[in-house]
C-alpha cells in the first residue's frame, strides 16, 4: 500500500476559475480537501481512497456519484471520525487516482461492476462488515451490495432510495417529462455524445451540478476541487458505458452476468436502512412511496429541506452524517 499526498493550491483553483469563465475575485477561499489519498490493489482496480478515523472503529464506506467525487464527503468525514468511526471514501472506477490494473481491461461502468469493486475493496482492506452510504451512482452501488451481500453490510444510507434497475426495465418508455430529465443518457447513446463528453467533460459536469441542484450556490473553487477527479483517463469511457448499459446498448461483462440476473429480479434489502431525499433535487429520482416496500428490515425515510439538491452529503453534511450514525442504532 502506498500513500500519495495530494494538495489543492490557490493557483490551481484560480486557473480553473479562469477556465470556467469566472473572475478571480469571485473566489472567497480555497475549499478544504482530503490531504492523504491511499492506494491499494483490489479486484480489477488499484483504488485511490481516503481512510480516516480510528483503525479499530466501526467502518463506514461513503460512495460518491456522477459527475462528482470524494469531496462530496469532505465535511461529512470529520463528523463521523469524531464519533469514533473509521471512514473509507474510495474514488469509483474512472475517478481520481483509481486505475485499472490491466491496461487492456474493458472500461465497464455497469452497476454490478461498481458493486463488485466495493466488495473487492473491503476484502483488500480486510473489512468484514461496514455501513454503506451514498448518493447517485454511490447509492445504487450501496443498494446492490446490501441486496446481494447483506452479510457484509451493517446498515445503509441511500439518497433517493432503491435505485436497483435492469436492462429490461430500462427498455420501458417513460412519460415525456421524465424522458426529458434523462436527456444526457440519450446523448451518451450516440458517438457524437461520447466524443462530446470526452472533449467537454468538465463543462458538462458543471452543467449537471447546476441542473441537479438548482438551489445550491457552489463557487468555482468548490467545483474545481472535484473537477480534477474527472481528468482520470478512464472517466469518459466508464461514464458512457454506464449509461449505454442502462439502455441495453452494451452487454454485461460475462463475470457480472449472474449478478445482473439477480438484480433484474429487484431483490429486497433487509439491512437497517435510512433513505433520504433533498427537497430541491433536480435530477431524476423516484418518489419514496414507490420504493419503501423494497426495504424489509428496519427502515425510515427523511426529507431534508432548505433547498437541498442531488448532492445531498455535500449540500447537507450535518444531516447526512447524522443519518449514518442513526442507522447504526436502528
Amino acid at each position: 500500500m502506498k500513500t500519495v499526498q495530494r494538495q489543492v493550491v490557490a493557483a490551481t483553483a484560480f486557473a480553473f476559475a479562469a477556465l470556467f469563465g469566472a473572475s478571480a475575485h469571485a473566489q472567497t477561499a480555497i475549499p478544504p480537501t482530503f490531504k492523504t489519498i491511499k492506494q491499494i490493489d483490489a479486484g480489477d482496480l488499484n483504488v485511490g481512497y481516503v481512510d480516516e478515523g480510528p483503525v479499530n472503529g466501526p467502518v463506514v464506506i461513503l460512495l460518491h456519484g456522477w459527475p462528482y467525487d470524494i469531496n462530496s464527503f469532505v465535511d461529512v468525514v470529520p463528523k463521523l471520525t469524531a464519533q469514533g468511526y473509521r471512514v473509507i471514501v474510495p474514488h469509483l472506477r474512472g475517478y481520481g487516482s483509481t486505475t485499472f490494473r490491466d491496461p487492456q481491461a474493458r472500461r465497464n461502468g455497469e452497476p454490478a461492476a461498481l458493486a463488485a469493486d466495493v466488495v473487492a475493496l473491503m476484502d483488500a482492506l480486510k473489512i468484514d462488515k461496514a455501513t454503506l452510504a451514498g448518493y447517485d451512482w454511490g447509492a445504487r452501488t450501496a443498494d446492490i451490495v446490501a441486496a446481494l451481500w447483506p452479510q457484509r453490510v451493517k446498515g445503509l444510507v441511500s439518497v433517493s432510495g432503491y435505485l436497483i434497475g435492469s436492462q429490461e426495465a430500462g427498455k420501458q418508455p417513460l412519460p415525456p417529462a421524465a424522458e426529458l430529465q434523462w436527456w444526457y443518457q440519450f446523448y451518451f447513446a450516440t458517438e457524437r455524445g461520447a466524443a462530446g463528453y470526452e472533449k467537454n467533460h468538465k463543462d458538462f459536469a458543471k452543467l449537471i451540478w447546476k441542473l441537479a441542484s438548482p438551489e445550491w450556490r457552489f463557487d468555482d473553487a468548490t467545483y474545481a476541487r472535484s473537477a480534477v477527479s474527472l481528468d482520470n483517463p478512464d472517466h469518459a469511457a466508464v461514464t458512457i458505458s454506464n449509461y449505454r448499459w442502462r439502455l441495453g446498448l452494451e452487454q454485461s461483462e460475462a463475470k457480472y452476468a449472474g449478478l445482473e440476473d439477480k438484480l433484474a429480479q429487484f431483490p429486497s434489502i433487509s439491512v437497517p436502512t435510512i433513505t433520504m431525499e433533498g427537497d430541491a433535487n433536480g435530477a431524476p429520482h423516484p418518489e419514496p412511496a414507490a420504493y419503501a416496500k423494497r426495504f424489509t428490515g428496519k427502515y425510515k425515510h427523511e426529507l431534508i429541506s432548505g433547498g437541498v439538491g442531488h448532492n445531498l452529503p455535500q449540500e447537507a453534511p450535518e444531516a447526512f452524517a447524522k443519518a449514518v450514525i442513526e442507522v447504526n442504532q436502528l
